[in-house]
């Protein structure tokens, strides 16, 4: 599958669900690779905001996003339409805080994207594929997310809202041809206890029963109706026998389990990356959404990582054992963290590093229960980084490494005796007046173990350390 983005730009105006403004919002074609990205045009710059799950801030009645010190809210029913209709790149330009609510469904954003028109790009889609069931749970609210292996893409949501009115829902989308008609159209929901909250608490001020399901799960007397249509500015309300304010009616039966499925859709696109399997959602809620698609982010980021992993066969030679390495690094017993180097060129070195259970250290870290030291682990990064610096010297062996700066530096899994360690550094740019600066990443088996960003200072020797 290739990438697809809008034919043309296109715009729409709405009210804003809390500021109650009017915003401006347009959509406009982005380049392969790019992802969804929000531009706030009422600000000085026009920033970009990232649709990103680590930019979360917010998941009170809508999920919002912040980089830097910029925001932008109620993003997702814009990112499901997008995610529905099989956009892959898309600029959202808004000039405002929030997103216009519209009918508090995707459904407008839909047919606006239709009458942009979608094109392929010349690039590859990718995709997050579930090969291993993947589960995040809220213990506090017992919501659970489920990502199953399944060809394709499916959702699943499953709802009780413990109400004699909605009592428990489900909705199913196992084709997203279908996202349009049986998902777009499911208009956001709340009940009449929330609503007079978030009225007290100045928040939905574009919230009307023009834009959201109101339900009353509990009889309401004359008095309680009129006291809520004076703050809703309602000349008078009703409740109908099914508990829904003022006659509307459903455009399904299990409509508000429908938008749930619309909106763990419209979450899980801060992904960043499409996914292939089959998603269950138990109690879906904005919060545990994004929490879900900020586990789902670090696995798939871990795993593109692992397709980069060396492949080490101990029955072919190395390019360096022990003893070539020393004649590289000045380390000796106890201190030398590299056996041997299977891969070298300009740009990369790959080292192994076998863990015994009679190594020194062992002996005070963890006595019982033996872990290699993460310190150790990065300077032994460090060491295979020296190796692929001074090989690019004319007389490696006259000059030293010394690491000046760490950073970014992540260690993952723990190292036991008996792993072996392969160690893997990538120059992040050319060696200039004497500073290298690489990426590594350590790895035992399927696993990464650490991984970080460290800069080298060359130095050369003088005649009597030569």
């Amino acid at each position: 599958m290739k990438q697809q983005t809008l034919q043309k730009s296109i715009s729409i105006s709405g009210v804003g669900l809390h500021t109650g403004k009017t915003v401006d919002m347009t959509l406009r074609p982005a380049e392969p690779g790019t992802g969804f990205r929000f531009r706030r045009m009422d600000i000085e710059d026009k920033p970009i905001i990232l649709a990103d799950a680590n930019k979360v801030v917010g998941t009170n009645r809508g999920t919002t996003l912040r980089q830097r010190d910029v925001q932008i809210a109620t993003v997702e029913h814009v990112l499901s339409a997008l995610v529905g209709m099989g956009i892959d790149n898309a600029l959202i330009e808004v000039n405002g805080p929030e997103l216009p609510i519209m009918d508090g469904s995707a459904g407008p954003f839909v047919k606006i994207i239709e009458e942009a028109g979608i094109v392929k790009q010349d690039a590859d889609r990718e995709y997050f594929e579930a090969i291993e069931p993947i589960s995040y749970r809220d213990e506090e609210t017992g919501s659970e997310i489920m990502f199953l292996p399944e060809d394709g893409f499916e959702v699943t949501t499953l709802v009780d809202f413990q109400s004699p009115i909605l009592g428990q829902q489900y909705a199913f989308l196992d084709d997203l041809n279908d996202y349009k008609e049986a998902i777009a159209p499911a208009r956001t929901f709340v009940f009449v206890h929330e609503l007079e909250n978030l009225l007290d608490q100045n928040l939905i001020k574009g919230g009307s029963l023009d834009n959201a399901i109101v339900i009353a799960n509990k009889k309401m007397s004359s008095e309680a109706l009129a006291r809520l249509a004076k703050k809703m500015g309602k000349e008078d309300l009703k409740v109908r026998k099914e508990g829904v304010l003022n006659t509307i009616d459903l455009h399904f039966k299990n409509e508000p389990a429908r938008h749930k499925l619309l909106d763990v859709m419209g979450d899980l696109a801060l992904v960043g990356v499409r996914l292939k399997g089959k998603i269950v959602a138990h109690k879906p809620g904005h919060k545990i959404n994004t929490a879900f698609a900020k586990k789902l982010k670090r696995l798939y980021a871990e795993r593109k990582k692992l397709k980069g992993k060396p492949e080490y066969n101990p029955d072919i030679p190395p390019l360096m054992d022990t003893n070539e390495i020393q004649k590289l690094l000045p380390h000796r017993f106890p201190f030398l963290l590299v056996d041997k180097v299977i891969a070298l060129d300009e740009k990369q070195v790959v080292g192994i590093k076998n863990i015994s259970h009679d190594q020194y250290f062992f002996q005070g870290h963890f006595p019982g229960n033996p872990v290699f030291p993460g310190v150790l682990q990065i300077e032994a990064l460090a060491q295979a980084g020296g190796i692929l610096a001074l090989s690019m010297m004319d007389d490696p062996g006259c000059w030293d490494t010394y690491f000046i700066k760490i950073e970014n530096t992540k260690l993952r899994n723990m190292v036991k005796p008996g792993d072996t360690l392969i160690l893997k550094m990538e120059l992040v740019a050319p060696i200039r007046r004497g500073l290298c600066t690489m990426y590594g990443i350590a790895y035992v088996g399927n696993k990464i173990a650490c991984e970080g960003e460290l800069t080298a200072q060359l130095v050369k020797r003088t005649k009597d350390e030569a």
